[in-house]
Order: C-alpha cells, then structure tokens, then sequence
C-alpha cells in the first residue's frame, strides 16, 4: 500500500555532504519502520541505517555510523538522509523502503524484511 520515492543524490566532493530525500505515500506511513539501502557496481545490496515507527530508534552499519543521521517526519510522510564526511566508497545508488516488520533485528539484517522499495538516487563521490 505504501510507495516510496527517493531524491537528492547527486555528485559531491570527497569529504562533502549530501541530504536524500524519501517521499511515501499514505496515511499509514507511521505504521512502518523505514530503511536505506545502497548497492554499488559488482557489490550485493547492503544496509545502511533504518529508523523505528515514530522515530524513536535508529540503527546504523558500521561503515556510516557517526556519519550518517536517518530522521523521519511522519506529518510529511517523509523520511531523510543526511550523509556526511562522505567518502569514494560510499558511492553507490541508494534505496528507501519500506517495511511492517516490528523486529529490528530483522529489518536491520535483512533486505527481505521490506516490502516496498523506491527506484533509487544515484549518489557519487569523486575522489
């Protein structure tokens, strides 16, 4: 039922900053736990942080943490990522999604937990 839709990526500097952005769909964005995923060429789909219902916990991988902030605003159905210090290999194409799951240890270890994904915002680093 919800659909997603990610903005903001773009080409930056080593060391610089991008915000991205992920705009949902429904009056029932705040009964799913949201996430960021990133694939880069010739790499598997990892995650990169996820944020609770309310926005009351967020979970980071190791390679963002202290990097990156996930924030949500449910009165907007929206749902951010600031990145920075950003580094070359953070360059990939990054993914919002959704997801009804309850367990964050599910939902942070597992792509399989979300249903419904966006369609991706390229972010590139130069270096």
């Amino acid at each position: 039922q919800v659909q997603v839709a990610e903005s903001g990526g773009g080409l930056v500097q080593d060391g610089g900053s991008l915000r991205l952005s992920c705009a949902a769909s429904g009056r029932t964005f705040s009964n799913y736990a949201m996430g960021w995923f990133r694939q880069a060429p010739g790499k598997e789909r990892e995650f990169v942080t996820a944020i609770s219902r309310i926005g009351s916990r967020s979970y980071y991988a190791e390679s963002v943490k202290g990097r990156f902030t996930i924030s949500r605003d449910n009165a907007k159905n929206t749902v951010y990522l600031q990145m920075n210090s950003l580094k070359p290999e953070d360059t990939a194409v990054y993914y919002c999604a959704a997801t009804s799951s309850r367990d964050s240890s599910y939902y942070t270890a597992r792509s399989r937990a979300y249903e419904y994904w966006g369609q991706g915002t390229q972010v590139t680093v130069s270096s």
